[in-house]
């Protein structure tokens, strides 16, 4: 793969995950596949992600809980909400959690990797922010660290 985003598609429906995913791939994107909201979140910890597209509407775990769930265990994995039965409300609720972006089923595939894309900036601009402050923190000398900790 030439690219370095990881991408997972999380969807209940299996012929649009192989589709979408073949697309990706095609185009020089890794994606990770889940069928359900639990499968999502144990691949989760076993794989690097970076960017999840997760559907809406799914049985057993739907994607507003898949979500909460995966910014739980994983807050600087970026979101993009999609669904096939998008409402005003549904989209509010995403994006008012923290979703990237909320997307309309079917989305171009072209449209999909941009929002990715998009979100991957925004991941690697966190990246580089905690690692700043964690190269920051282990510069200073034990001594400004004590300092620091009597305020």
């Amino acid at each position: 793969m030439k690219k370095e985003l990881i991408i997972m598609l999380v969807d209940d429906e299996e012929r649009y995950l192989e589709t979408t995913r073949k697309l990706l791939e095609k185009k020089g994107y890794h994606a990770v596949t889940a069928s359900s909201g639990p499968e999502a979140i144990k691949k989760l910890s076993e794989e690097a992600v970076h960017v999840v597209i997760l559907d809406v509407k799914m049985p057993q775990m739907d994607g507003h809980e898949t979500f909460r769930e995966i910014k739980k265990r994983h807050p600087l994995i970026e979101v993009i909400m999609l669904t096939g039965h998008a409402t005003v409300e549904s989209a509010i609720e995403g994006l008012k959690t923290g979703a990237f972006d909320y997307l309309m089923k079917p989305a171009d595939v072209d449209v999909l990797i941009e929002k990715a894309e998009e979100a991957f900036m925004k991941y690697k601009k966190h990246q580089e922010k905690i690692n700043m402050a964690m190269l920051e923190k282990s510069l200073q000398s034990p001594r400004d660290i004590l300092k620091g900790q009597t305020h």
